[in-house]
């Protein structure tokens, strides 16, 4: 099996990992030096957490400002509309910021959010 492992900068751990699980993901483990977390998504997925000065030893370079730019738009698959209503509808009230109604192209229909830290997702369910 295929794994992927999303990595992402984040002002502070604890909380970014609180902001996650109130989506309904489970915290696996933090690394041992308290840098990184990873949060399970699905079998095969893992959001990968790391304080800004982790996430900047690994890459060599620094962080996006998420306020004033994106780097990348993370999108997740769900099995249903309503599904995608929930997540969003849960990382609201969980502090992110939503990004408008859902909207429908075809047999797609997807909502979208950013996180605490201004990274932004979607989630998407494909009918058919």
């Amino acid at each position: 099996m295929t794994m992927t492992f999303i990595n992402l900068p984040v002002r502070d751990l604890t909380t970014a990992a609180e902001f996650y699980r109130a989506l309904g993901f489970t915290s696996d483990e933090t690394t041992p030096d308290g840098a990184s977390v990873q949060i399970a998504i699905s079998d095969s997925t893992r959001l990968m957490l790391h304080i800004r000065s982790a996430f900047e030893e690994y890459t060599g370079v620094g962080t996006t400002d998420t306020e004033a730019s994106r780097e990348v738009i993370v999108g997740l698959s769900a099995p249903s509309r309503e599904r995608v209503d929930e997540l969003v509808d849960r990382a609201v009230v969980a502090g992110g910021e939503p990004l408008g109604p859902g909207t429908t192209n075809g047999p797609m229909y997807m909502r979208g959010f950013r996180d605490i830290d201004g990274h932004q997702w979607s989630f998407l369910h494909l009918a058919g």
